[in-house]
C-alpha cells in the first residue's frame, strides 16, 4: 500500500496527458498513436517543468501488460487460414521486402561502427511496417477496396507472423550474443514445434469448451474467459521458454477461429486501447531531445533509407509476385513506414540489454516522420507511375500489365504424386508432433509422478504403457492416414515402379513411428533396447488391427476439423453469396463488395431502374440484404432503404465509383439539426363554436386533416387516453395534441375543413 500513490498518480497522469493528445490529434486528423508518444514525452523527465513520473518501474509493467494484450488483440484479427488465402502474391512480397530491409539495416549499423546486436535489432525494426497507420489512411483516403490496398493487407498479415518468428530468433540471438546457423534453426524447429501443438491443442479443446459452456458466456464472463486464457498461454510460453508476447499472440490466433472471435475482439478492444496507450506513452518516454538532437543526421539519414528502400523493395516484391506495375507502385508506396512493432522490438532489445541507449529515440524518431509522410506517399503512388509509363518502351509492357494478367504466370496443376505427398508430409508431421508433445510430457511429469509412488519394472511398465496408449490413436493415423485414398489406389495401378515407391513410403512412415515408440521404451529398459524394438514392431500392428485405436483416431480428428471449420461454415451460411462463386468471379477480375446503404444518401427510396446502375456504372446488384431476408437478384422495381447491404460485383474502378455515388451527402439532409422538424405539444379547448363541439372523432377524421395527433383529453378533471373513434367532443374539453409546431400553429385553419 505504500507505493499505492505513487502507482495512482503515475497511471493518472499517464491518461490525462494521453486523453488531451489524443484529442488534440484527432483534431489535427493525425494519427493517435503519434499523439500517445507525444504524451510520453510530455510526462517524461525531458519536459521538466510539468508535472513527471515517480516510478518508471510502474510504468514498464503497464507497457508489458500493453504488448500483451496488443499482441492478443493482433492474434484475434489473425488467421493462419486468411494468411493461406492471402496466396503467394502477400507471402512472395512480404519476404522479398522484408529480407531486403534487415540486410539494408544490418549493413548500415556496420557501416556505422555499431556493434553486431545494435546493427541485427536495427534491421529488425526497419523490416516492419505499421498496420495502424496503413489501415487509418486507408479509411481516410476511401482506398480500402481498391486492388492494391487488399494486397497491402496480405502484405501486413504476413509480416504479423514474421514478426512474431522474429522476435524469438531475435531473443535467441540476444541471449546467446552470438549468430549461429545451427543455433537458430534449432531454436526455429523447437519454435514450430511448441506453436503446432499449442494451435492444434488449442483448436481441439477450446472452441468445444466455448460450445459447451455457451449459456453462460455473456459479455461478462466470455472476457474473463479469454483474458484469462490470453494470460495463461503467456504464462506457458514463459515457462518454457518463449516470450510473453508470442504466447499472447498465439491464444489470440487461437480464439480467432472460434465463432466467438468477432465478439472477443469487440470486448478486448477497450482493454487493449487501454494497455495499449500506455504502451505508446512509454515509448515516448524515452525520448531524449539531447540525443536527437545530437543525432539528428542519422535520423535523417535512416529516414531516407526506411522511405526508398521499403519503396524499391516492397514493389520488386509485388513486381516478382506477378502484379502489374500500377499495383506495386501503389503498395511500396504505402508500406513506406515503420511502427508500432519497430517499437515493440526496441523495447525487446533495451529489456535484453543489447542496444544502445540511444537506438531507441532514434528509431522513435524515425517512425514519427515516416509516419507523417505516409498519406503524401500513398498520393504520390500514381503520378510516379504515370512518369515511369511513358518512358518504358514497349518492350516492356509485361512488366506495366503484370505477367499473373499476361498468361506467363500459371497454375500448376499438382499431379497425383503431389498432391498424396503434400497430404502425407502434413498429416505425419502434425500426428508426429503431437506423439512427440505427449513424450515430452510423459518424460518431465507422467513418469517421474508414476515411478515415485510405484518403484522399479511395474512403475516403469506403467509409465511405458499409459504413454504408448495416449500416442496409439496419432501413430495409427501416421502408418494408415491416405493408404486407401483415391490418389494411393491410381498410383498403385500405374505401374510397378510406383509400387516400389509407394512400399519405401509406407515403411518410412512405419519408421517414424518405430523411433516414436522407441523414445518412450528405451530410456525406460534402456537394458533391453533389441527387444523394444521387436515390442514395437509389435505394438505397430496391434494398433493397425485394434477397431478401437481407429474410432479413437477418428473421432479425434472429426472433432478437430470441426472446430477448425465451424466458423467458415457458420459464415457460409450467412452470406450472400457462396465464397466459391465469389473466388470464380475475381479469377475473372470481377469484385464483389457489400456496402451499405447510409441513411443520408440521396439514392434512398428510388427503384434500381431509375438509379440505373448497370448503364451508367457497368455493375450489377446481386443480393439486398434487408435485415434477416436477401433480397437474391433483385428486380428493376426493387427500392433502396436506409441500411440495406448490397452486394455488387463489377471491375475495381466501377466499384470504387458506385461507393462515391452511395456516399453523396443530400445537402437538406446535412442541415443542422435545429432546422429539424421536432414533435412539440400544444393544447386546445374545445369552444360552444368550436368545430369539433358534437362531433364524434372517427367522424372528423381528425389526424389526417389537421396532421397531428391527440394524446389525450381532460374532462370534468378525468383524462382521456387512447380516445376511441366513437369519442364525442363537447365544449370545456381540454385536447393534449401533439405534432410539428407548423402544424400545430396551423391547427385552427385546419379545424375550419371540418
Amino acid at each position: 500500500m505504500d507505493h499505492l500513490p505513487d502507482f495512482i498518480g503515475d497511471l493518472a497522469l499517464i491518461l490525462i496527458t494521453a486523453g488531451i493528445a489524443t484529442i488534440l490529434f484527432k483534431f489535427l486528423k493525425q494519427p493517435v498513436v503519434l499523439g500517445y508518444i507525444v504524451a510520453g514525452f510530455i510526462a517524461g523527465s525531458a519536459v521538466p517543468w510539468l508535472p513527471t513520473i515517480a516510478d518508471m518501474e510502474n510504468v514498464e509493467i503497464w507497457a508489458e501488460i500493453g504488448v500483451i494484450f496488443l499482441l492478443f488483440a493482433l492474434g484475434l484479427e489473425f488467421s493462419f487460414k486468411k494468411l493461406i488465402a492471402v496466396g503467394g502474391t502477400a507471402t512472395l512480397a512480404t519476404m522479398i521486402n522484408m529480407g531486403a530491409m534487415m540486410v539494408i539495416g544490418y549493413m548500415v549499423g556496420r557501416m556505422l561502427g555499431w556493434p553486431v546486436m545494435d546493427s541485427v535489432f536495427l534491421g529488425g525494426m526497419l523490416s516492419m511496417s505499421s498496420t495502424t497507420i496503413i489501415i487509418k489512411a486507408f479509411n481516410d483516403m476511401s482506398l480500402q477496396r481498391q486492388k492494391f490496398a487488399g494486397i497491402v493487407f496480405g502484405m501486413l498479415i504476413v509480416e504479423d507472423l514474421a514478426a512474431i518468428v522474429m522476435m524469438v530468433l531475435l531473443s535467441t540471438v540476444a541471449v546467446s550474443n552470438r549468430i549461429e546457423g545451427v543455433e537458430l534453426l534449432e531454436n526455429l524447429a523447437r519454435l514450430l514445434f511448441f506453436v503446432l501443438i499449442w494451435f492444434v491443442v488449442g483448436i481441439y479443446v477450446i472452441p468445444t469448451l466455448l460450445k459447451r459452456l455457451k449459456a453462460y458466456l455473456n459479455d461478462e464472463t466470455l472476457i474473463i474467459v479469454a483474458t484469462g486464457l490470453c494470460l495463461g498461454m503467456v504464462l506457458f510460453a514463459s515457462k518454457v521458454g518463449f516470450s510473453a508476447a508470442l504466447g499472447a499472440f498465439i491464444m489470440g490466433s487461437i480464439l480467432a477461429e472460434t465463432i466467438r472471435a468477432k465478439q472477443i475482439e469487440h470486448l478486448i478492444e477497450p482493454v487493449k486501447n487501454l494497455f495499449g496507450a500506455v504502451f505508446f506513452v512509454s515509448v515516448g518516454m524515452m525520448i531524449e531531445p539531447a540525443v536527437i538532437g545530437q543525432h539528428i543526421g542519422l535520423i535523417l539519414f535512416l529516414t531516407t533509407v526506411v522511405l526508398s528502400g521499403r519503396v524499391v523493395f516492397a514493389t520488386l516484391g509485388v513486381l516478382a509476385s506477378g502484379e502489374g506495375l500500377k499495383v506495386a507502385l501503389q503498395s511500396g508506396f504505402s508500406l513506406a513506414q515503420i511502427g508500432e512493432f519497430s517499437f515493440i522490438i526496441a523495447t525487446l532489445g533495451m529489456n535484453l540489454g543489447v542496444i544502445g541507449a540511444s537506438l531507441y529515440p532514434i528509431i522513435v524518431a524515425v517512425s514519427i516522420i515516416t509516419t507523417f509522410t505516409t498519406p503524401y506517399f500513398i498520393r504520390t503512388a500514381t503520378p510516379v507511375y504515370r512518369f515511369i509509363e511513358k518512358r518504358l518502351p514497349s518492350s516492356w509492357q509485361k512488366i506495366v500489365d503484370g505477367y499473373a494478367s499476361s498468361g506467363l504466370k500459371t497454375v500448376n496443376r499438382q499431379n497425383t504424386w503431389n498432391r498424396l505427398l503434400k497430404d502425407i508430409l502434413l498429416f505425419t508431421t502434425v500426428y508426429a508432433s503431437i506423439s512427440l508433445a505427449i513424450v515430452l510430457t510423459g518424460k518431465h511429469l507422467l513418469i517421474p509422478l508414476i515411478t515415485q509412488n510405484l518403484p522399479g519394472f511395474w512403475g516403469r511398465l506403467l509409465s511405458a504403457t499409459l504413454l504408448l496408449l495416449l500416442m496409439a490413436p496419432f501413430l495409427r493415423a501416421i502408418l494408415m492416414k491416405k493408404n486407401r485414398s483415391d490418389e494411393f489406389k491410381s498410383l498403385w495401378n500405374d505401374n510397378h515402379f510406383n509400387r516400389g515407391a509407394l512400399v519405401s513410403l509406407l515403411i518410412l512412415k512405419a519408421g517414424v513411428c518405430c523411433v516414436l515408440i522407441l523414445m518412450v521404451l528405451v530410456p525406460l529398459f534402456p537394458h533391453y533396447a533389441p527387444a523394444m524394438f521387436i515390442v514395437s514392431m509389435a505394438f505397430m500392428v496391434v494398433i493397425v488391427f485394434f477397431e478401437g485405436f481407429k474410432r479413437q483416431s477418428r473421432r479425434i480428428e472429426a472433432r478437430f476439423m470441426e472446430n477448425l471449420n465451424q466458423k467458415e461454415r457458420l459464415a457460409e451460411k450467412q452470406a450472400a453469396i457462396h465464397p466459391q462463386v465469389a473466388h470464380t468471379l475475381l479469377s475473372k477480375k470481377i469484385h464483389l463488395e457489400e456496402i451499405e446503404i447510409s441513411p443520408l444518401s440521396p439514392r434512398i427510396g428510388k427503384t434500381l431502374r431509375e438509379l440505373d446502375f448497370r448503364g451508367k456504372l457497368k455493375l450489377n446488384i446481386v443480393t439486398i440484404v434487408r435485415g434477416n431476408r436477401k433480397i437474391n437478384i433483385p428486380d428493376a422495381n426493387e427500392r433502396l432503404y436506409p441500411y440495406d447491404k448490397l452486394i455488387v460485383a463489377g471491375s475495381d474502378e466501377n466499384i470504387q465509383k458506385f461507393v462515391k455515388d452511395l456516399e453523396a451527402r443530400n445537402l437538406g439532409l446535412d442541415a443542422d439539426d435545429d432546422m429539424q422538424p421536432h414533435i412539440v405539444l400544444s393544447q386546445y379547448v374545445v369552444e360552444a363554436h368550436s368545430p369539433l363541439a358534437g362531433k364524434s372523432l372517427g367522424e372528423t377524421n381528425f389526424q389526417q386533416k389537421t396532421e397531428c395527433m391527440i394524446i389525450s383529453i381532460d374532462r370534468e378533471g378525468t383524462a382521456w387516453a387512447n380516445v376511441p373513434a366513437s369519442f364525442v367532443f363537447r365544449e370545456g374539453d381540454t385536447l393534449l395534441l401533439a405534432g410539428e409546431k407548423t402544424k400545430l400553429d396551423a391547427f385552427e385553419t385546419a379545424l375550419s375543413s371540418f
